[in-house]
This record gives structure tokens, sequence and C-alpha cells, in this order.
């Protein structure tokens, strides 16, 4: 049996996240490191990837779509969303507070800003892969 539409979603931003940000944070890091302060050229490298995350999850979507089709998501994909999204916002959090707690430590803007970016990254690819686990384990 095909997974659902949703499921396959899932999927799709899965593996399309991991890739463009994972991208940023491969360019990004080594510029980090060689001190690298002006956000111009992470606006820059982080546009690049934000086209290629969007040529992705367009591509991906309109391939899950022919794959299977389309159905509505029903209580049992909502219920998977929610309990994801409740058991992985934890991880959001924390780089909030550490981004707090930079700036009050005079870190440079940079470092937070790319702090903040991880902890929204790290956070929806955790909610992502429960989901997974969740359609593929049960609710």
């Amino acid at each position: 049996m095909l997974p659902s539409f949703e499921e396959r979603s899932v999927w799709v931003q899965l593996v399309g996240l991991g890739l463009a940000l994972g991208g940023y944070f491969a360019s990004a890091g080594p510029m980090l490191a060689a001190g690298v302060m002006h956000m111009a050229p992470y606006i820059a490298v982080f546009a690049v990837c934000l086209v290629l995350l969007i040529v992705v999850q367009i591509v991906g979507h309109i391939a899950a779509a022919l794959l299977g089709g389309t159905d509505d998501s029903d209580e049992r994909d909502r219920l998977i969303g929610w309990k994801a999204e409740a058991r992985s916002s934890w991880v959001l959090g924390l780089g909030v507070f550490g981004a707090i707690g930079s700036l009050a430590f005079g870190i440079e803007g940079v470092w937070v800003a790319n702090g903040l970016l991880l902890a929204l990254f790290l956070s929806e690819m955790l909610k992502l892969a429960l989901q997974a686990v969740s359609y593929r384990r049960g609710v």
C-alpha cells in the first residue's frame, strides 16, 4: 500500500530542508570559522539555499502527487503533526534562550543569527523526523 500524500509530503520536506539548510550550514560554518562577521555573504548563501529549497519542495510535491494522488488530511495526520510539534519545540526554545544569553554576553550578531537559524532548522528536522516515524509506527 502506498503511503498517504501527507506522509509523502513529510518526506519531501525532510529531504528538501536537509539538503537546502544543510548546504547553508556547510557553507556558513567555514565562513564563521574564518571570521567573516558581515551579514551580506551569509544572506547571499542563504538566498541561494532558499531558492534550492523552493525548487526541491515544488518538484518533490508534484512527484508525490503524481505518484499516488492527493487526499485530504484527516484526524490522524493532524494528531501526528501536533504530537511531533509538541515534542520538538523545546529545541527552538533552547535556541532562543541561547541567543538571548549570547546577546547578553556581547557575542557578534552573525553568530546569534546563525545560532537562531540552526535552532529553527534542528527543531523542524526533529519535527519532520518524528512525523515520519509516527506514520510508520502509527500514532
